[in-house]
């Protein structure tokens, strides 16, 4: 796990403590076991990268948890530190994707999308797709189908195959051919 603790009279007493918090919800015992793991947490969440503050943070939130969570504690699955600083590890990750994910205002001018394409873009996007079609009407059937069934219809290489009774290899080389004539045929519009 996070921290291999090697089995020591202090580790006993350690999880004695732990055990205390978790039946009794002994406070001498709690701050027994803060005093000794909040320096060694807040060094642990330093060399993983965490600023002073943010480390105290977690600090905090892993002790509270410790108390909140103590009588789940079991010793013979794991040591006090064992699971102190797995709890900690937790915690700091589920900081770290909270704060990778920023919270959006769906409100925000800049991310509010304009519904009304306008009159070029709607005519550009009809010119286009009748250049296409033209397109597709000078490839052969077969590579023609093969498009079709792969860009329109959404089928995957491997049931193209099993539907044309051909092998993928076939599939794909057509696609291949098919995509070199389209471009040649398309020219700048392409991108």
């Amino acid at each position: 796990m996070v921290q291999d603790e090697a089995i020591t009279p202090e580790n006993h007493v350690l999880s004695h403590w732990l055990l205390c918090v978790g039946r009794d919800r002994d406070r001498q015992a709690f701050a027994k076991l803060f005093q000794y793991y909040a320096p060694r947490l807040k060094t642990y969440m330093r060399k993983l990268g965490s600023d002073g503050a943010v480390a105290d943070d977690l600090v905090q939130e892993a002790m509270l948890t410790v108390w909140r969570k103590a009588e789940v504690f079991d010793p013979a699955k794991a040591s006090a530190g064992t699971w102190i600083f797995t709890i900690a590890r937790n915690l700091r990750i589920d900081r770290f994707r909270r704060e990778g994910r920023p919270e959006v205002d769906p409100a925000d001018p800049l991310l509010v999308v304009d519904d009304r394409a306008g009159a070029d873009d709607a005519l550009a996007t009809r010119q286009s797709g009748e250049r296409l079609r033209q397109a597709l009407h000078t490839l052969p059937g077969d590579q023609a189908k093969v498009v079709e069934l792969s860009f329109y219809e959404e089928c995957p290489h491997v049931e193209i195959a099993d539907r044309l009774g051909i092998p993928l290899g076939t599939v794909k080389s057509r696609l291949r051919l098919a995509m070199s004539r389209l471009r040649a045929a398309l020219g700048d519009d392409v991108r």
